[in-house]
């Protein structure tokens, strides 16, 4: 299926790892132009000349971005918009997950947490907003969490906030409507680098890597019997970001292996 994308320039948070980064290769490979940004200025460079090696140097830009910073996300989109005159879609992508319980959640972490859920998404919207809305076929796309429609109690605060991202979803979906679709995707278990972290600290060292991940999907229930690979869930967000997903807006895609139990 051809996506409609060539030579039109997406943006991509949290581009230099896990599924923004494979999210950035697929979109390079379908001919669109990339813009990516990540708070690790040094990882984002060294992923930044791969990129550009093979696909070249005019069709990707990369700037390190905190995006709950409003001056560094406006001045990011101010260079996307003098370097490829504009933007198509933003896959908004940046965040991670805050393993607690309500007992262990201070107010602090509280306050940390819903910053990051609500503003990593609320500052790239509002800075992009208009160039979407210009290229006449904007779309948003957000990496979101299965967590927001299944809560689970050791990931309280997260979890919490991940159903509050969905309700905004839902909302601008509604008031971007018609020149810009909003849509989202509910991870389940992705291979990431929080996954690899935990697998480096797992109480017996003697175990592989393949049988970790194996009984860590048995243990989680997951149908499919596996973590799911990034770029299985770069491929949902490339289609929900171009022009072949013109007529959906307000969506939420499950991309989980099953896991869910909700209707």
């Amino acid at each position: 299926m051809d996506l409609g994308l060539k030579d039109k320039p997406v943006v991509v948070t949290g581009g230099s790892s896990g599924i923004g980064l494979e999210t950035a290769r697929l979109l390079l490979d379908e001919g669109a132009r990339v813009a990516i940004c990540a708070r690790g200025a040094e990882r984002l460079e060294r992923v930044a000349d791969e990129l550009r090696d093979k696909h070249g140097k005019d069709r990707v830009l990369a700037r390190p971005v905190n995006v709950l910073v409003e001056e560094e996300v406006t001045a990011f989109a101010a260079d996307v918009q003098e370097t490829f005159g504009g933007a198509v879609a933003l896959i908004n992508n940046a965040g991670q997950g805050r393993v607690s319980t309500f007992a262990e959640t201070t107010d602090d972490a509280w306050r940390e947490e819903l910053e990051l859920k609500y503003f990593s998404q609320i500052r790239p919207v509002r800075a992009f907003q208009a160039m979407l809305k210009a290229s006449g076929e904007g779309a948003i796309v957000a990496t979101n969490s299965l967590l927001a429609l299944q809560p689970e109690p050791h990931m309280v605060c997260t979890s919490s906030a991940r159903a509050g991202i969905q309700n905004l979803l839902k909302s601008l979906a509604r008031e971007l409507a018609p020149e810009i679709r909003v849509n989202s995707i509910l991870v389940g278990l992705i291979d990431s680098n929080q996954w690899q972290r935990r697998f480096e600290a797992r109480e017996d060292q003697s175990q592989s890597r393949e049988d970790w991940y194996a009984q860590l999907a048995k243990t989680k229930n997951i149908p499919l019997g596996r973590l799911g690979d990034p770029a299985e869930a770069a491929r949902l967000l490339a289609f929900l970001a171009s022009p072949a997903a013109s007529f959906i807006t307000g969506a939420q895609v499950e991309i989980s292996g099953g896991i869910s139990r909700f209707i």
